[in-house]
Formats: structure tokens, C-alpha cells, sequence
């Protein structure tokens, strides 16, 4: 059963009465009360939130118990080894099934974070966290208490089989700047910087900022930003690799996208009729693929000049809710999209047409990114309801669902890492989750 499906139970003992709940362990009726109520809690939120709560920790109960279960019969090692050995599997199908047991064996385990300065670590919330391409770093948002983000740097190197410790270093010179996407961008050499994109105050703000400015450790010596601007307000960004578009990143925007070099400081615009929510450049070409409020997902060639009307947009898929999160694979045929129905879907774009769903995905209004690992065949995405899923690429089977530590809600929505080699080239394989103020390390072996 999805952990994330509302309980029916009640409904299979007893008849359903219009404005009251039956409590099945109780075996009677409780009137219910519309929205939330201090004096008499039981309303239909309040009653959700609690099968919802029971189910996460009776799942966690499992975990800890070291309870496996595999999604798919039969599925163990030993049988794998005898079927491979047998000839019964193929090469590929054998490291694919490998690959899913040991997603299903995966154990959490805490990261202590060390920090230069004692009262730094652990006191503000994890909201964002994204890896670098060695997924040596990870940059952190996090919200403060008194309002706006704080952001710092965790280098992971001293992840390892025995040791679970990661250095993290802050900079409390840029604070109090919300942030709504962020992105890794090589300019002077591999992930040397950062886009930020926010609000800062009213508009909103894009920033360029170079990832030394948290490994320094003499305030003189801090490099300033290299570009920062106002504009409307900023939903996503993306830094582009492919050389005809060199040292450039997109801004998304309320209709409208921005395509900056930081070098030159020229700017394109291109007009959109929604709000753009999620950006990838492909890397083999200067294309530049955007997802929109209103579902649509179109494609910029950046090296045309922008033309009135729509005319620029080449290629046009459509998606039945707000577009929240775009993954490209590796070959640049097949498109990963999300949306805000919680619906996952794998686009060919050479026939434009839908070719796989990922099912069991949960959102409703949440700007929630995609994980794609394409060597292990693995797809990853935290729900809104703060469970983490993962799925087989091949055929969209669900693998696991990974219950939060903390209860869920909506400012504790667990952000994720995924990555064999967590720390740089001779890392340890494994999964990391942020949520509130805790990071933890799934070990993936």
C-alpha cells in the first residue's frame, strides 16, 4: 500500500454518514467539524495527518527492524546468482536487479556536521541542498528563524565506511534573501560558482556567486558577486555547458525567460504566455528546455534572435498540470518531467510522444526536482508528503518508499543526493537526506 493514500478503511466496516468520521477501533461514529478547530480536534485534516503519522512510523519501526522487503517476488540474492549462473538472466538484467536490492537494503544512519564556526551546524532548517557534478559539495539553503535563507557549503569528504562527518562552511554575509532555485555553474572551471534565483525584496533577485566565497577563511579575502540584478520573480535557473553558448545561464520568469552572459552582460528575452518553472540545458546543443505553470514544456534555440509571437519554440509537449521539474537524459532523446498532479512522465522527443509514467508520486503545489542516476538505473523524488520513492528507469516499477524522520509537514519536506561516489571519485555510495536540521546518509553497497 502507498504510505501517501488516505485510509478507506471505514468505509469497508461501516456505511460513510455525510459530517462524521467512524473510528474502526472504537467501532462508533464521531461528528466531524469543518476546517481546523481548537476545542474539538477531530476534523478531516487532523484525522488524515494522524493514518498518516501512524503509517510513517510503523514504517520506520520496520526499517529499524531491518524488516526487507523486495517489490518484486523472488527477488534475493542467492536466486539472482543462481539464475545468472544458470544463463536464466542476461548481463544487464542481472545488474539492473542488483541495483534494486540494494536500494531495498539501504539503512539510514546520521551525519554529524562539523562546522569552523560551533554555532552554525545544526541550528537552522535544511530547505535546498544540491551536489556538485564530483558531488564533492553540496550547497545548502537554509531557512533562519527570524526570516530569509542562509547559505553555506558542506564538503563531503569525510564520508566514509566507518566515519559519517562533513565539514560545513557558512557565510553570514549573504543572508536574509530567499531563494527559489538554485544551480552549480562552471565558469572559471568545473562548479566554480552558483546561480541564485529569489526574491530579495520586491523583485526579485538573480545572483552569481563564486563558490570560494564559503571556503574562505579571511573576511578580506571574500570575492564579491559576479553579477547580481533585479527582475520579476525568479521560479528556476539553469547553467549552460555546451561552448556555443558559453558562460551563459537562463533565468525563468513570470512569462518570460531571461538567457544572461556573465562575461559580455548581453541579454536575450524570450516572451512566454506562463510562468516558467523549471529549466535544463542540453549540452550537446544550446538548447535551452522550459517548463511552464500552464503545463505546456517547450524548447529555446539561444543562439536565435528572439522573435515576436511564439515562432522560436521548437519543440512542445503538454502536461495536464504546472511543469515543476525537467531532467534530460544523457543522450538528449528522452525528457523526464513532474508536475504539480504528481504525475512523472519519460517524453521522446524525437516523436514527441510520452513513452513511460513513474506512478505514486505525490505533489499538489510544491516546486519538487527530479533525481535521475542513469547508471543505476534509478529515478528518485521526494513527494509532498515527505516520503522519498524511487523508481527502476527500465519499466517504472516502484522500488522503495522511504518514510521522513521527521513528521511530515510542510516546511519539513526532506531534500535529497543521490550519487556512488558521495565525497569525490573514491566516495561512498549512498543517498543523503536534509530535513529540518539533520542530514543522513543511505548507504548504497
Amino acid at each position: 500500500e502507498d504510505p501517501s493514500s488516505s485510509s478507506s478503511t471505514q468505509n469497508c466496516v461501516a456505511p460513510e454518514l455525510p459530517g462524521f468520521y467512524y473510528d474502526p477501533e472504537k467501532n462508533r461514529y464521531f461528528r466531524l467539524l469543518p476546517g481546523h478547530n481548537n476545542h474539538n480536534p477531530l476534523t478531516k485534516d487532523s484525522i488524515q495527518h494522524k493514518v498518516m503519522e501512524c503509517k510513517r512510523l510503523r514504517l520506520l519501526e520496520e526499517e529499524e527492524k531491518q524488516i526487507q522487503k523486495t517489490t518484486r517476488a523472488g527477488l534475493n540474492s542467492s536466486v539472482l546468482l543462481q539464475k545468472r549462473q544458470l544463463g536464466l538472466l542476461s548481463s544487464t538484467s542481472y545488474c539492473r536487479l542488483v541495483h534494486e536490492l540494494k536500494v531495498n537494503c539501504m539503512q539510514r544512519r546520521k551525519i554529524e556536521i562539523h562546522s569552523p564556526d560551533s554555532s552554525v551546524a545544526g541550528t537552522n532548517n535544511f530547505k535546498i541542498i544540491v551536489a556538485d557534478v564530483a558531488c564533492e559539495r553540496i550547497f545548502t539553503v537554509n531557512d533562519v528563524e527570524h526570516g530569509g535563507c542562509k547559505y553555506g557549503i558542506i564538503n563531503l569528504s569525510g564520508l566514509g565506511k566507518e566515519s559519517l562527518t562533513v565539514e560545513m562552511y557558512d557565510n553570514l554575509y549573504f543572508t536574509n534573501r530567499k531563494v527559489n532555485s538554485v544551480c552549480w555553474a562552471s565558469l572559471t572551471h568545473p562548479d566554480s560558482h552558483l546561480c541564485l534565483m529569489g526574491i530579495a525584496e520586491t523583485p526579485g533577485c538573480a545572483s552569481l556567486l563564486p563558490a570560494s566565497l564559503f571556503s574562505s577563511t579571511n573576511p578580506g579575502d571574500r570575492p564579491g558577486m559576479l553579477c547580481s540584478f533585479k527582475i520579476s520573480t525568479a521560479w528556476s535557473c539553469a547553467w549552460c555547458l555546451n561552448p556555443q553558448a558559453d558562460n551563459c545561464f537562463s533565468t525563468g520568469l513570470t512569462r518570460r525567460v531571461l538567457v544572461t552572459n556573465v562575461v559580455t552582460g548581453h541579454r536575450q528575452t524570450f516572451g512566454t504566455s506562463s510562468d516558467v518553472l523549471a529549466q535544463q540545458f542540453a549540452t550537446q546543443t544550446p538548447v535551452l528546455y522550459n517548463g511552464c505553470r500552464s503545463g505546456e514544456i517547450f524548447s529555446i534555440d539561444v543562439r536565435q534572435r528572439n522573435r515576436k509571437g511564439q515562432s522560436w519554440k521548437a519543440i512542445r509537449l503538454f502536461h495536464g498540470s504546472a511543469v515543476t521539474s525537467l531532467h534530460l537524459m544523457e543522450a538528449e532523446h528522452y525528457l523526464m518531467a513532474a508536475d504539480m498532479a504528481g504525475k512523472i512522465k519519460l517524453w521522446d522527443l524525437r516523436t514527441t510522444k510520452c513513452v513511460k509514467q513513474y506512478k505514486g508520486h505525490h505533489n499538489e503545489y510544491a516546486l519538487l526536482p527530479l533525481h535521475v542516476n542513469e547508471e543505476e538505473g534509478l529515478l528518485i523524488a521526494v513527494g509532498q508528503d515527505c516520503y522519498t520513492r524511487i523508481w527502476s528507469l527500465q519499466d517504472a516499477h516502484l522500488l522503495r518508499t522511504i518514510p521522513s524522520p521527521h513528521p511530515s509537514s510542510k516546511d519539513a519536506i526532506p531534500s535529497v543526493v543521490f550519487s556512488t561516489r558521495l565525497g569525490g571519485s573514491r566516495g561512498v555510495p549512498g543517498l543523503l537526506m536534509a530535513v529540518k536540521q539533520d542530514l543522513y546518509h543511505f548507504s548504497y553497497n
